[in-house]
């Protein structure tokens, strides 16, 4: 089966798990267009079965405020950075199952969506954060945001303008990460292609856009996922001993290494990378998870939205107490904090000059995790 057969396949089946969801009730009307354009209809109305919720309404509204929010070029940004905020709005509308066609609101506005950020003046020599001033950030989650949809295009001409766009973002990745860099920054990345030392935030990623291609088939050596998991090794603020355990059991992830004191986001982002590149059953998994059930998350948060984001998805991965501890927490703490007209807004810190579209996209990606259509965050 070629890629983009089985694209198609994967998405036939998020289409039919989307038939079984008050969500998708309620956005596709109780009626599916078929990938060969044929339309299909349940012969008892799915409808009649499934009933709202409180975090399908609050996703739907989220999703109806973005649409509001897209320019005739269609970008859905309202604070610049506007490749990577349109490419985060993806995101947020595919996890719900939305796919770029004609015949949803939703569905054209991500079409558009995708137009704008393929425009060749978004991406230079590869790279995706130049023209936009996203740096490093903004091309991990574009690259990311392309291998998701990769094979999902409106037309054969959007797929293979969208493979053409990520073979060379993927080499701007690698190239970054291959800078020489002092030993315990290695395999790491920072605001810029050529920066000579490393963080956590941005470096998180680039770690799940190389995974994402190279789930996709990609050309992704391998070393470059397992140097990837040495700097996230790293990162981890209990020191491992020789046989690359921990030497305190319940510890977390830190902004860049050498800091012994775990953050909320930064653990919560190092568990969902480690669990990107496979280390489901590592000792620094389980280590973070725990940290997070003794320390919850809390609105005061300094990056509330963006910790949240990888809580949601890194916990539900994890399953048991803190797949159910986080399923409860999540739409507890996001519901009440969004706003009448659909949106989410931070008054906190940093997170507070990002924007509407950034704080509404990130928190619609925490509640979808139910709808589980993301491959990246699949286990």
């Amino acid at each position: 089966m070629s890629r983009n057969d089985h694209a198609i396949e994967t998405r036939r089946q998020c289409l039919a798990r989307l038939l079984t969801s008050s969500l998708g009730m309620s956005m596709l009307g109780g009626s599916l267009t078929a990938m060969n354009g044929t339309a299909t209809r349940a012969a008892e109305d799915p409808r009649d079965l499934y009933a709202d919720d409180s975090i399908d309404q609050s996703v739907r509204r989220g999703v109806q405020f973005l649409l509001r929010l897209q320019k005739a070029d269609g970008s859905i940004a309202d604070r610049g950075n506007s490749t990577a905020m349109t490419s985060l709005v993806i995101m947020a509308l595919a996890s719900i199952g939305t796919i770029p066609e004609p015949g949803t609101a939703e569905g054209r506005a991500m079409s558009r969506a995708i137009e704008f950020v393929l425009q060749p003046r978004n991406q230079t020599k590869g790279y995706f954060g130049h023209h936009d001033g996203s740096r490093m950030y903004g091309h991990g989650i574009t690259t990311l945001m392309l291998t998701e949809i990769l094979g999902m295009g409106a037309t054969i001409d959007q797929n293979e303008r969208i493979h053409q766009a990520l073979v060379q973002a993927i080499q701007v990745i690698l190239k970054s990460q291959a800078v020489r860099k002092p030993q315990r920054l290695q395999g790491g990345w920072r605001y810029k292609p050529d920066s000579r030392d490393s963080d956590l935030s941005v470096s998180v990623w680039q770690v799940m856009a190389l995974r994402s291609a190279k789930n996709d088939g990609l050309d992704v050596p391998a070393e470059a996922i397992e140097f990837a998991v040495e700097y996230l090794e790293e990162s981890y603020t209990s020191p491992l001993d020789e046989n690359g355990q921990p030497r305190e059991k319940v510890s977390g992830f830190a902004y860049t290494p050498g800091t012994h004191h775990p953050a909320f986001t930064m653990t919560a982002a190092g568990l969902l990378a480690m669990q990107t590149c496979g280390r489901y059953d590592s000792p620094l998994v389980a280590g973070a998870a725990a940290w997070l059930l003794e320390h919850p998350p809390r609105t005061n948060e300094r990056f509330f939205f963006y910790g949240m984001y990888y809580y949601a998805q890194g916990m539900h991965q994890v399953g048991g107490e803190a797949a159910e501890t986080a399923a409860k927490l999540v739409p507890e703490l996001l519901l009440r904090l969004q706003s009448d007209n659909g949106s989410w807004v931070s008054h906190q810190g940093e997170e507070r000059n990002v924007g509407l579209a950034y704080a509404t996209a990130l928190s619609i990606l925490s509640l979808s995790v139910r709808y589980h259509y993301l491959p990246i965050y699949q286990r």
